[in-house]
């Protein structure tokens, strides 16, 4: 559906925003918690450092807020009109809903602000560009 080389592509999928080759997280399975936010610190193929600078993935938690509100309203929409739920019962699942997607919500926020910041680089990953990155 979304090709390699669109930043949809690296935000749905979690791969190096540059190269779109490696994953960025060490586990792909956002629901082992302990591992949910481990990143590698270097994409292996083109190099490129995951975290731009100190406490770079600080900004997130806006980004994160924000697919949580839209979460929610979503699970109300459904719970509420199509479902039919009470609102004791809509609340709930809101509550539930939000604390499912918590793993996904935290790896897809951070997938989104890195690619604010980062653009795809067709040619990172070759020799060149490696060269180029270890320049820098």
């Amino acid at each position: 559906m979304f090709s390699k080389g669109t930043k949809i592509y690296s935000m749905l999928t979690g791969k190096c925003p540059r190269c779109h080759e490696e994953n960025m997280y060490v586990n792909n399975n956002p629901y082992i918690l302990n591992k949910t936010m481990k990143m590698h610190d270097h994409c292996s193929n083109c190099g490129f450092k995951y975290e731009l600078e100190p406490n770079f993935f600080f900004g997130a938690m806006f980004i994160s807020y924000a697919l949580a509100v839209m979460a929610g309203i979503l699970i109300f929409l459904v719970a509420h009109f199509i479902v039919a739920c009470r609102l004791r019962d809509t609340f709930i699942a809101i509550c539930t809903g939000l604390i499912l997607l918590m793993p996904i919500t935290i790896r897809h926020s951070r997938n989104i602000y890195i690619n604010i910041f980062v653009s795809y680089d067709k040619n990172a990953g070759s020799k060149q560009a490696k060269v180029k990155h270890a320049s820098v």
